[in-house]
């Protein structure tokens, strides 16, 4: 088969998602390929923000309990939207604080070292963010985190494997900590497999899921999987500085969180203003402080927009959509020095494709000149994702093409090949 333009274009018309493109506004003359780091704006995540600012504006201090979006259960209510996308129980999840401080405030909660047990297992190719939270963690124990905080290597830098993850599942370890999608190379990992491994050995488990959830299904509830954090401004579209999400399984309800605040009370007592702290029964105890309410605002609206598109389909487009990049790639762009870094398997495969090249600072430089927005990864990796929702497959096509135009042309060339401030 012949991978053209024509092909593309026969792609989107079959496309069951293709109305959902018009629902956002697309950068003019431009091939957006970032969406695993900042997806774009939707008409409906613009609405719902503006809704809440005349929540402000018409009722003062009254929107607490009146006007479209009532700050008072908001996060609670944003979060039972986000318990469809990862599998969860609508009281097991919530929409509050940053994502690396939900990551303080879970480790805080579930990190219990007790006798031979001290040690917290991560990887070595996990976010930077989430290194620096578990050795602060640990820090605060008393322990050292060159000696207890454990990293999983890699055999190829780029992947981990499942059977490594597990044969360091050991007595000594406390708390295991994985990413569900790497951010490098977009691996996929098997979260349910690793998630009763750590069970038999009983050790607590938790997943990091900023680059899988809103491209990625998750059944976390049925899984077993204690407790997750992400953010909702890659795949979910909420914006810059966009309030996280938190997940916490139901067999923890009723415990105290490590890091407790007023927002955590169970609502009935908050405002009893008593110095006894009576956490939520739900996910909603996690909450550390007031909601971000214009953070939290654009994710109404984005979310509406995935409970009528489904997550089954959207995932369903997103594995056409790399794949149909990953096979012109394989057509068009192999001998330039290029190779694939993810996994081919679809069952392996995240929301984005790792394209390798020793020139990568310089073509993704020499890319966003020439209209496509990449994302670099030190020290060798384009990442381009094609978010389901607002991407199609002639922007797949043409997006490729313009990197084989670079290529042949060496425009790439003219730049260092050193990273930009915000790479």
């Amino acid at each position: 088969m012949v991978l053209n333009k024509e092909y593309a274009l026969t792609l989107d018309r079959q496309d069951e998602l293709r109305r959902f493109r018009d629902e956002f506004y697309l950068p003019k003359g431009k091939w957006y390929m970032d969406g695993n780091s900042l997806g774009l704006l939707s008409k409906r995540a613009e609405s719902t923000l503006v809704k809440s600012l005349e929540d402000w504006k018409l009722y003062g201090i009254d929107g607490w309990m009146n006007g479209a979006y009532p700050w008072f259960h908001l996060s609670e209510q944003v979060g039972a939207k986000l318990s469809g996308i990862i599998g969860a129980r609508p009281e097991e999840v919530v929409a509050a604080s940053s994502t690396t401080v939900n990551l303080h405030q879970l480790v805080s909660t579930f990190y219990k070292p007790s006798g031979v047990k001290t040690k917290i297992l991560a990887d070595e190719l996990t976010f930077p963010s989430d290194i620096y939270a578990l050795q602060s963690q640990l820090m605060l124990k008393g322990y050292d985190y060159e000696s207890e905080l454990i990293q999983v290597k890699s055999d190829d830098g780029l992947t981990l494997s499942e059977e490594t993850i597990i044969s360091h599942m050991t007595e000594e370890v406390a708390l295991i900590l994985l990413p569900s999608v790497l951010y490098r190379s977009g691996q996929l990992l098997d979260m349910q497999r690793l998630t009763k491994e750590a069970h038999r050995r009983g050790i607590i488990i938790g997943f990091d899921l900023c680059h899988s959830i809103g491209a990625v299904p998750h059944e976390l509830s049925d899984w077993g999987v204690d407790f997750a954090f992400w953010c909702n401004y890659k795949y979910l579209n909420g914006g810059p500085g966009s309030t996280a999400g938190l997940y916490v399984n139901q067999r923890h309800a009723g415990i105290r969180p490590g890091l407790s605040g007023w927002f955590g009370s169970e609502k009935s007592k908050q405002f009893d203003m008593k110095h006894t702290f009576t956490p939520s029964p739900s996910a909603g105890a996690y909450q550390i402080g007031t909601p971000h309410v214009f953070s939290t605002a654009p994710l109404i609206g984005s979310l509406e927009l995935f409970e009528e598109a489904g997550i089954d389909r959207v995932r369903s487009k997103s594995l056409q959509l790399t794949r149909f990049m990953m096979d012109l790639i394989r057509q068009e762009l192999m001998n330039f020095g290029f190779t694939i870094g993810n996994p081919f398997e679809d069952e392996r495969r995240g929301g984005h494709v790792a394209l390798q090249h020793k020139e990568a600072a310089r073509v993704c430089k020499s890319l966003k000149e020439m209209g496509v927005i990449p994302d670099f990864r030190s020290p060798d990796v384009i990442r381009l994702a094609p978010a389901a929702l607002y991407t199609s497959f002639t922007d797949v096509y043409e997006t490729i093409a313009v990197l084989k135009g670079i290529m042949q042309e060496k425009h790439y060339e003219q730049y260092e090949n050193i990273r930009e401030v915000i790479a």
